[in-house]
């Protein structure tokens, strides 16, 4: 395997089956994969481009929040899934005041509900931070440097370093410039082959049936199919059920399937509050389709 880094590649001639690379070097190819992942997504406010605004992607990204860190002082995150709690929880570590905005009214809404949310939105107050529900972000303001998130309502929230942790998108620039067909993502078939029958495609940049996955998990499973198509064994890749399991800042949460009940549903729930645990199965026609469990996540799985 030869490895080429900090030479991005620049674009995919298609016809001559070469990659060019930034610095001019061309690599012809018989298969190519592509796996570029996705893009921090960036809320078009003003002040977006002020310095001390940073998305938690990279380790450049973690680079500038631990510097941040050590001058103290305020932090604002916006965001509250997963990674913008993660990185409150860090910086509330390192001795920052730190607020969450969410726009949603509860936390991590895509992995718990509402009432798991409210338990979590509880547990991080207890630690200290300042969580925002249905918070909506209008300007970050600062003159030449972030100095205070501005919410709609009016609300003015001082910050010396601004998290945006707001969401991912699908990285599909270099496929759409080489002519494959992108929707969301890069769409490929159940042997994660794109419309050029000799590019294929994994994880977070592709869109397989429809769906886009933002997790770990699926790119395994599309590994293994891909690997069967290219030796001719197709076992072709049929969606991914995601289950979450994670511990936020050392609260464990687990959650599977789909959690939003409704006609012909039936909740079963456990909660015990001096544990802090809460867990939660929904029955479909005598199936499990969905379970959240928060505290205590050993029969997760």
């Amino acid at each position: 395997i030869e490895l080429i880094s900090g030479d991005p590649v620049a674009g995919i001639d298609r016809a001559a089956k070469t990659v060019t690379s930034r610095s001019g070097r061309a690599i012809s190819y018989d298969k190519l994969m592509i796996a570029t992942g996705s893009d921090p997504f960036i809320i078009p406010v003003p002040g977006k481009d002020l310095p001390g605004v940073v998305t938690f992607r990279d380790l450049d990204d973690v680079e500038k929040m631990l510097a941040a860190a050590d001058l103290g002082g305020n932090a604002v995150v916006i965001g509250g899934g997963l990674l913008g709690l993660e990185a409150a929880h860090g910086l509330s570590l390192r001795g920052m005041q730190v607020t969450v905005l969410h726009l949603m009214p509860t936390l991590m809404e895509r992995q718990l509900d509402e009432a798991a949310g409210w338990l979590l939105k509880t547990a991080l107050e207890g630690r200290g931070q300042t969580i925002l529900t249905g918070a909506d972000t209008a300007e970050i303001v600062g003159d030449g440097k972030v100095e205070a998130v501005r919410l709609k309502d009016g609300t003015e929230i001082p910050a010396d370093i601004v998290v945006m942790a707001v969401g991912i998108r699908p990285n599909v620039a270099l496929a759409k410039e080489a002519g494959l067909a992108v929707g969301r993502g890069i769409q490929v078939d159940d042997d994660m082959v794109t419309s050029d029958a000799d590019i294929l495609a994994v994880g977070e940049c592709v869109e397989h049936d429809g769906n886009v996955y933002g997790l770990v998990a699926p790119l395994w499973e599309m590994c293994r199919s891909l690997a069967d198509g290219l030796v001719a064994q197709p076992n072709g890749y049929r969606g991914s059920v995601t289950s979450t399991k994670l511990k936020v800042s050392g609260i464990d949460v687990f959650s599977a399937g789909d959690f939003s009940g409704g006609e012909g549903c039936e909740d079963i729930v456990l909660r015990d509050a001096t544990r802090g645990v809460y867990k939660r199965v929904i029955v479909k026609d005598n199936k499990i389709v969905g379970a959240v469990l928060y505290g205590d996540t050993a029969d997760g799985n």
